[in-house]
């Protein structure tokens, strides 16, 4: 795990471009601080700072090749470096080190680009290779590590792992990209290749960049690999539980990998429970887990699930409780790591954690991701609660077959109960509307923070264009399945930003995080099984549950109070400490200044009884980057040096 950087382009080894290289280095030492290194020719200047945890000795980057001509810097891992190391072995292929990024140059110098058909992990890197006169990135399927550039009009280009180190390039000022605030305010994240920041962009999933210098030509960019939801109709369910199981099994086994000490998050959740289980059971002796709580009461405390699950895995279990202080010490740095406004407070809690976690161990495993690829998300049962209703009303199979019927699933809503405000709101308009049309309103934040925007601000959204934007993606899997179709649009764009603020917390805590659930192989598997066994009468992570019977306890495997590790925002806003602190940066006169939010709207929602934290939060979260991003507020100053 790593911070990588470089500038790509003709004539660009100067002294000018390797301090500039040095200062977007220093920005990210956070990322990777036990080793650092730097590697120039006449296209490239590439900088590494390392993480070390795998060879911790012997995995140097930048890493040459032999006859110094192809140069790398990876962030991340590549779980199958052993099994790819023994292949290449065979074919008379040497090796200096045991780490996986000497494998991964050495799979390049054999397979050129197509080395991506081979690989299983979290990455992204860059590749300079002088023979042929190329720059050649790529970023892993699911945008677990980042990869973020600038492409000048001269042909030059500057990426790094975070925009906070293309910042450093002085030619690149921190500015507004207002359509990546157009769908930040919809979505709470920006869609494709956009970012926050104006002509900053990032590397998506699952995608390539192939610049062929030599030609003059402007780099390409493609996708290399993409979901698949055509459904596997030949296996039963039996085969189906059993596939799964040895993929959860066989990921873990690969990501349990580590020259240094390893553990797992577990919050009693079922994600995070099959995970640390299987990892327990696997590692085997001083095994780790990490939970974190508030002490606000059992709302906003999971720590009976967490040591139901410890238990009986006989692992120890170590608890760190959050406090309402932190919060206001913590935010500014937060919104600092993460480069950009992120959704929803549930960071402050990942981060304590994380910090807390690598004060005992270097790695850890999560259960990041279940809910995007079995089904979790409660919204799913909302939808189809609806849908169920539709299709008896109108007896209508939008789906080619009903796969959630309404009998089946009455025994499954008391999941519900806590959600019957958003039940209430989603019902309000256009019942029975398309299914992408009620999706979108389930996922739009618009209208959540619309009444509060300024005039200017609201003259600037256009609910129509972010509708186009959400449907052609939603509609864009080649299935008549509303699951898959739901699935799909979180795996391709929610998932991706709950990636990015997994990396910035642990990274800011110079922790490797790993995720098992997203092995390619588990996705791809769970993409095609039959719709009816992911969703089951509208059972939340069907297959899931179904396929840990025998590993986790009754307790876990039957919840149905999804929590997803609330904040007592809503609580600490009310009075104290906490409410003066977001007063004091919402309400402040830069924010008053800046245009964005009616700041009298602002004053009422404050006072408004009632569950408003999510606009709150959305509203600090932009200021406070504004404040820090855009006007390099002088209270902030101690962030720009690095100092995380």
């Amino acid at each position: 795990m790593c911070g990588i950087c470089g500038i790509v382009g003709e004539n660009i080894n100067t002294s000018k471009n390797e301090l500039i290289v040095r200062a977007m280095m220093k920005t990210l030492i956070h990322r990777g601080p036990d080793d650092c290194g730097i590697e120039k020719g006449k296209n490239f200047i590439f900088g590494h700072q390392r993480l070390s945890i795998i060879d911790i000795n012997h995995g140097h980057q930048p890493m040459l090749t032999d006859d110094k001509q192809v140069v790398l810097v990876l962030n991340g891992e590549i779980y199958n470096y052993l099994e790819l190391k023994r292949e290449l072995s065979l074919k008379g292929v040497k090796f200096k080190t045991t780490s996986d990024t000497e494998v991964l140059l050495k799979l390049y110098e054999q397979k050129g680009p197509k080395c991506l058909e081979y690989i299983n992990g979290m990455f992204s890197f860059a590749i300079f290779d002088s023979r042929k006169k190329i720059f050649f990135a790529a970023r892993d399927q699911f945008g677990i590590k980042p990869f973020y550039y600038y492409a000048f009009p001269n042909g030059n280009i500057v990426f790094a792992s975070e925009i906070k180190a293309i910042l450093q390039h002085p030619r690149i000022r921190a500015e507004v990209n207002y359509d990546g605030l157009e769908e930040y305010l919809t979505f709470q994240f920006c869609f494709n290749n956009k970012t926050l920041f104006k002509g900053i962009k990032k590397l998506e999933p699952a995608h390539k960049i192939n610049w062929f210098l030599s030609d003059g030509d402007k780099f390409q960019i493609q996708e290399y690999w993409k979901q698949n939801y055509k459904v596997d109709t030949r296996h039963s369910k039996a085969y189906s539980i059993d596939r799964l199981k040895f993929l959860l099994e066989d990921s873990i086994q690969l990501q349990l990998r580590s020259d240094v000490s390893l553990g797992a998050y577990l919050s009693g959740g079922i994600d995070s429970s099959v995970v640390a289980s299987l990892a327990g059971r696997l590692y085997g002796n001083d095994f780790q887990c990490f939970t974190g709580k508030f002490k606000e009461g059992i709302l906003f405390d999971e720590s009976k699930y967490a040591k139901v699950v410890a238990k009986n895995i006989n692992t120890k279990l170590h608890f760190v409780t959050i406090e309402e202080n932190g919060f206001i010490r913590l935010m500014p740095k937060l919104i600092y790591c993460m480069d950009e406004p992120v959704a929803g407070p549930g960071l402050l809690p990942q981060y304590v954690v994380s910090s807390f976690a690598a004060q005992h161990v270097k790695v850890v495993l999560g259960g990041h991701g279940g809910d995007e690829i079995f089904g979790g998300y409660t919204r799913y049962a909302i939808a189809y609660l609806e849908q169920c209703i539709k299709g008896a009303i109108y007896e209508s199979q939008e789906e080619g077959r009903h796969i959630v019927t309404l009998n089946s699933i009455i025994k499954n809503l008391p999941a519900l109960k806590e959600y019957v405000p958003m039940l209430k709101e989603f019902w309000k308009t256009g019942l029975f509307e398309s299914m992408d049309s009620r999706y979108f309103k389930l996922i739009d934040r618009g209208g959540d923070l619309k009444s509060v925007l300024s005039k200017e601000m609201q003259s600037l959204h256009s609910k129509e264009k972010m509708f186009e934007h959400f449907a052609s993606v939603f509609n864009s899997a080649g299935t008549k399945s509303y699951i898959n179709k739901m699935l799909h649009f979180d795996q391709k764009t929610l998932l991706p930003a709950l990636m990015h603020i997994e990396d910035r917390v642990s990274m800011a805590a110079s922790l490797e995080s790993r995720v098992p659930l997203l092995d390619y192989r588990i996705v791809e598997f769970a993409n095609t099984l039959p719709p009816a066994l992911k969703f089951h009468g509208g059972r939340l992570k069907h297959i899931l549950r179904e396929a840990m019977k025998n590993v986790l306890p009754s307790l876990i495997l039957d919840r149905r109070d999804k929590m997803g590790f609330p904040v007592p925002l809503k609580e600490w806003l009310k009075k104290g400490p906490v409410c003066d602190f977001v007063r004091s940066i919402i309400l402040s006169d830069s924010a008053r200044k800046r245009g964005l939010f009616n700041v009298k709207e602002v004053e009422k929602l404050l006072e408004k009884e009632g569950n408003y934290v999510r606009q709150i939060w959305g509203i600090l979260c932009l200021e406070l980057w504004h404040q820090i991003f855009i006007d390099k507020n002088s209270a902030y100053s101690f962030l720009h040096k690095g100092n995380l």
